[in-house]
């Protein structure tokens, strides 16, 4: 058996009360579901912590979901089985889990044993220390370095930039949350792993803890370099509404007045030249360039505008916030989360 390169630390007594829901999304792992399943039980029951895992079956065609299903009839006071209608993706099927537990706590991770299920209790303590998330960093990373580990640390080196979340390990689905850190915002295409920075945008208080990594032992990876680059298309997403989605006319308007300002400055140069050398402007490219920059302005200023109407129906229809309250002091309630 492979030793961890990570030696967990004795789990510290839970808090009562404390729940904890353990979410795996599950794609043709039928090999590995039962010994993730012991993994788990073993880990969890060193912690004192009410538990749940809920294994999320993605359509697998492998037998993994009867598999679950003889797991849950076994140990249904801790075994959670949903059975998505077909593969959805691995951020649907995260997403699903997370609706369908009920932890105050939710560990996410995946089902193919690389993630150490010894490693949950020390996410665990860290957030008994008082963190809002704390996310698995795989130090030691057991996969191939051209195709998967080094397009993943650029991923990384550019997340952390772009959101100002500075994390080693963006791709690591191991990581430990409070719930109301997932609560506000709903996960779309591949959006599991940016969950640390729309986290960060709502004032979470983030920490990162080295975790075991495994070789993936039975079945075969579903990602590739592709993925690399959905990474970085998702990544414009988060940006976006990380920064903007509360003011696109910031965004939408501060394009357009550029474009209308180079615009402007090139119909003032032919103005000028005209002027003072008799030159034409209609035949010049720089008439049509100019032109065609303040039309481009204008289009964009007003798209900045049907924008912030459409976050104004958004928020207000929907009785929306734009703001998260971490707890509130006083009153009758005294202090409330």
């Amino acid at each position: 058996m492979l030793e961890p390169t990570v030696k967990p630390k004795t789990a510290r007594a839970a808090k009562p009360g404390l729940s904890i829901s353990i979410v795996v999304p599950i794609f043709n792992e039928v090999q590995s579901v039962p010994e993730l399943h012991r993994r788990i039980t073993e880990a969890m029951q060193t912690t004192g912590h009410v538990w749940e895992a809920v294994f999320v079956d993605d359509g697998s065609s492998d037998g993994s979901l009867q598999a679950l299903e003889v797991l849950a009839a076994k140990d249904a006071k801790h075994t959670r089985v949903v059975a998505l209608r077909r593969n959805f993706g691995q951020t649907a099927a995260l997403s699903a889990g997370i609706d369908y537990s009920a932890g105050e706590v939710i560990v996410l991770m995946d089902g193919d044993l690389q993630n150490d299920p010894a490693d949950i209790p020390r996410l665990l303590e860290e957030i008994e220390n008082g963190y809002d998330l704390a996310s698995g960093w795989r130090k030691y990373r057991k996969d191939n370095f051209i195709t998967r580990t080094f397009p993943s640390r650029v991923a990384n080196w550019i997340i952390s930039r772009v959101t100002g979340v500075h994390l080693h390990d963006y791709g690591c689905t191991l990581k430990a949350y409070r719930r109301e850190v997932l609560t506000g915002f709903r996960l779309y295409g591949e959006m599991h792993r940016f969950i640390p920075a729309y986290a960060g945008q709502v004032g979470a208080r983030i920490t990162e803890v080295p975790v075991n990594h495994y070789p993936r032992m039975h079945g075969t990876s579903k990602y590739g370099l592709e993925r690399t680059v959905k990474v970085i298309l998702d990544l414009f997403t988060v940006k976006f509404m990380g920064g903007f989605v509360n003011k696109p006319i910031y965004l939408f308007g501060g394009v357009g007045m550029g474009f209308v300002g180079l615009g402007g400055a090139g119909l003032l140069f032919l103005f000028i030249r005209r002027t003072l050398y008799g030159t034409g402007t209609v035949d010049s490219p720089i008439f049509l360039v100019s032109a065609l920059l303040c039309l481009l302005g204008v289009q964009s200023i007003l798209m900045g505008l049907l924008a912030e109407m459409s976050v104004r129906t958004y928020h207000e229809s929907q009785s929306k916030p734009i703001y998260t309250v971490r707890y509130s002091i006083g009153g009758e309630g005294g202090k409330q989360d």
